[in-house]
């Protein structure tokens, strides 16, 4: 004889199966239920997506590589007719010097503003943006034709980058001590942010696009900002005297942020998430730049004050290798080609740009451009879109 169900056990069955139902996916996997797992821990790591990623970001490849999309061959049929060149600020010349890699010739010398700094690649591939910094203008060139279009006002665009969703460009004002976020396509601003720290000037996104760590180097100083809320979330002085902290740029597997410091002579390896105070690693004089190869396993870091590249092995998280230049130099802002056999870099102080070989640390080129050469980027490069600064790709 079966038992009747009272009105409570009846609640109580109509309760679970809600509650089973509510933690079930359109397929029947158990999916998260008001932030616990209701299911047995993934035996993977979840794509970073599901981990709430910043609306309207293209989802990664890889989830334990933020740079999967960028590697030999995989360039997006946005560029794959654009010629290969490296384009060269040169500073105090106020023009662009453009090489074919394949001669290591400069081709061509486009005038633009007062003080052009980095040649940054807009999110949609399209453009590439010349900082004009004290012309207090963006110079838009072709990559499919190398022309250069009719300058913008922008003030004080030292650096550039654009959030991961394609919806804002982010001018990194110096001396203004702003966060400027503009339209991507047309530059007008829709929104300032203050800073109270002076000379912001480079930066990198969280892997899941919802924060970016922006240096100061004239305070010595790092910001970590809401990239939604357009707002500084965090700031802290770094612990050396004297500090100038430059290029920013996230690890592969992205739990890590490394900061170059020119006057600290190394990395900061700082814990993005917790925002915690960072460790240095000592790489050599006038740490500046920072370079993923294209299998991701090494980064390369310019060590502008002594004429050598440091390597480091994200496996494992060391410097494995340095390479000097035979002649001296100074090796600053690049990029790598896009078969990710030649490293580019300017040379700040010598009117030139070394092409190093990523195997062996052969120098393969010494180009005379210039004076003043600075942020050059390497294009076209793999990769679904771009962060900014010389050529950030995810």
């Amino acid at each position: 004889m079966k038992t009747p169900l009272t009105k409570r056990t009846t609640a109580l069955f109509a309760g679970a199966l809600l509650a089973l139902l509510a933690g079930c996916g359109p397929s029947g996997e158990r999916t998260q239920v008001r932030g616990t797992d209701a299911a047995a821990p993934p035996t993977g790591p979840r794509p970073i997506s599901a981990r709430g990623g910043l609306p309207g970001m293209p989802p990664v490849l890889d989830p334990g590589d933020v740079y999967a999309a960028d590697r030999p061959g995989m360039l997006s049929p946005v560029v794959k007719g654009f010629p290969s060149r490296i384009y060269v600020p040169n500073t105090n010349s106020n023009t662009v010097s453009v090489i074919d890699p394949a001669t290591y010739k400069v081709v061509e010398t486009i005038p633009v503003g007062a003080q052009p700094q980095h040649v940054v690649p807009s999110w949609d591939l399209k453009t590439l943006w010349v900082n004009n910094n004290r012309g207090h203008t963006l110079t838009p060139i072709d990559p499919a034709t190398g022309k250069a279009g009719r300058p913008v006002e922008v003030h004080d665009p030292y650096n550039l980058y654009f959030t991961p969703d394609g919806k804002y460009a982010v001018v990194m004002a110096s001396l203004d001590r702003e966060l400027v976020f503009r339209d991507p396509h047309t530059m007008e601003t829709r929104y300032t942010e203050p800073v109270s720290c002076y000379g912001v000037n480079h930066a990198d996104f969280s892997a899941d696009g919802r924060y970016f760590i922006v240096s100061c180097e004239f305070s010595a100083e790092l910001l970590k900002v809401d990239t939604q809320k357009m707002k500084v979330i965090g700031q802290q002085k770094l612990p050396f005297d004297g500090a100038m902290p430059q290029d920013v740029k996230l690890s592969p597997d992205g739990k890590t942020f490394y900061i170059a410091d020119m006057m600290a002579h190394g990395v900061w390896v700082l814990d993005g998430e917790k925002f915690t105070e960072p460790k240095l690693m000592p790489t050599g004089k006038g740490a500046h730049g920072l370079y993923i190869s294209r299998d991701s396993k090494e980064m390369y870091i310019p060590n502008r004050g002594e004429g050598s590249v440091s390597v480091f092995d994200f496996a494992e998280d060391r410097l494995t290798k340095k390479w000097r230049l035979p002649d001296g130099g100074s090796p600053d802002m690049g990029g790598v080609s896009a078969d990710g056999k030649v490293l580019w870099l300017s040379g700040r102080y010598d009117a030139e740009v070394y092409a190093i070989d990523t195997r062996t640390g052969k120098q393969l080129a010494r180009v005379p451009v210039g004076s003043g050469p600075h942020g050059l980027a390497v294009y076209p490069q793999p990769g679904r879109y771009s962060l900014g600064h010389t050529g950030v790709f995810r």
